[in-house]
């Protein structure tokens, strides 16, 4: 691949410390929200309170912190976006993410930098001039926009441009939908989104007669995946690429991210080959997805681009809870775990997760007081050898066909 560009930041959600060390191999940079004022609000795993402490976790990791303030900021939330912004500059994170001049106004006064929000639909170089003029030095732009319409845009600006590559799509505007607050008063804008656009729906002619369109998910759309294009975005001089998944699980903060990197790299080293699209794409289907589209990129979706027929996941492995760890020893590398909710088996394959945990393995080898077993019942308690360092209370999880059902 021919460039004169580098290769672009790959910037990552997360939502505590368990998804952060899930993607620290491969991202260049994470961002992530507090407990209010975000749209992301449910993940209240990060506070005000340890805010701090989460940046230097980031640090030690080597990433760039990114936090999210992106919420409709109302009279009322001038205290918590003040006490918000102090501690992100005693932290020092590298920029808020946000669109509401109330935050982009405080933020710039007090020195810390601003990446416009993509809720602020930027949509040419004008606007996003406009916003480098108030202080703004990355824009992450509308996702309605085309490949094209991105170029052009790059030609006309010199500030820094980051696009999604990765995740969910808004039936909306860049984010803007006011159908959760019409329907159940929770507003979209404030963190309190409830996807209506993921319901079952009908749709009815005037006469009250049902049309049938193949499907019960009418506004449900699919995920954006962009892998097997990469080279044709950094070859756009787009500066930064945002993988979205603040609320997802470890292991597809893993696997998204290590996919994503690779394909970077191989950009990079200019190895980038499309036989290497599949494996990519086998890896991306068998976490957390709603069926893949190319968004806007290449034009106006159409109805490919939504899922109606299937609900939410259509993932081609599912996650299976066994049980939980009672307790590690580091010095046997072995973890104590009660089979609450399913057996195992030797050879299984199984994500041990939480807060501050993701560990992904083989089982290799079980005990039961001190007697070596290759079977497990649920209900039992078992020594496992575990790769890594676990804790008590993390969630076992078996990852397994669909199709698959568990030990009893």
């Amino acid at each position: 691949m021919d460039s004169n560009y580098p290769v672009p930041e790959l910037v990552v959600g997360v939502r505590d410390e368990g998804t952060l060390y899930a993607c620290s191999q491969y991202a260049d940079a994470v961002y992530f929200s507090v407990d209010r004022l975000s749209l992301r609000s449910r993940a209240k795993t990060i506070t005000v309170d340890n805010l701090s402490g989460f940046v230097k976790s980031v640090r030690k990791k080597g990433l760039k912190a990114y936090l999210v303030v992106n919420s409709v900021i109302y009279p009322e939330d001038a205290f918590d976006l003040s006490a918000i912004l102090n501690v992100a500059k005693k932290a020092k994170v590298d920029a808020i993410v946000a669109w509401d001049p109330a935050v982009i106004l405080q933020a710039s006064s007090m020195g810390l930098d601003i990446h416009i929000s993509t809720q602020a639909n930027v949509s040419n170089a004008n606007t996003a001039e406009f916003y480098g003029s108030l202080g703004a030095s990355r824009i992450i732009l509308s996702r309605e926009l085309s490949l094209d319409q991105i170029k052009q845009i790059r030609q006309n600006t010199d500030i820094e441009l980051e696009v999604f590559v990765h995740g969910a799509m808004c039936q909306a505007i860049s984010g803007r939908c006011y159908l959760s607050a019409y329907l159940l008063g929770k507003s979209g804008n404030c963190g309190q989104c409830t996807q209506p656009c993921r319901w079952e729906w009908t749709l009815n002619a005037d006469d009250g007669s049902q049309v049938q369109v193949g499907g019960k998910y009418l506004l449900s759309a699919r995920d954006l995946c962009m892998i097997e294009h990469i080279p044709q975005l950094v070859e756009a001089g787009i500066d930064a690429f945002k993988i979205e998944g603040r609320l997802r699980d470890s292991r597809y903060i893993s696997t998204v991210s290590r996919c994503y990197s690779e394909a970077l790299e191989a950009c990079r080293s200019g190895e980038f080959e499309s036989n290497r699209v599949p494996e990519w794409n086998q890896q991306l289907c068998a976490v957390y997805n709603r069926g893949f589209s190319t968004g806007f990129y290449f034009g106006i979706p159409s109805r490919e681009g939504f899922i109606v027929e299937k609900d939410m996941n259509v993932s081609q492995t599912h996650k299976e809870l066994v049980g939980e760890v009672v307790n590690y020893y580091k010095n046997q590398s072995a973890a104590y775990v009660k089979l609450t909710d399913s057996g195992l088996n030797i050879g299984d394959m199984i994500l041990i997760e939480g807060e501050n945990t993701h560990l992904e393995q083989h089982v290799s080898s079980m005990q039961v007081t001190g007697n070596t077993i290759k079977s497990a019942e649920k209900g039992m308690d078992v020594g496992l050898a575990v790769d890594g360092r676990v804790r008590p209370n993390d969630k076992v999880f078996r990852i397994a066909d669909p199709d698959t059902s568990g030990n009893e």
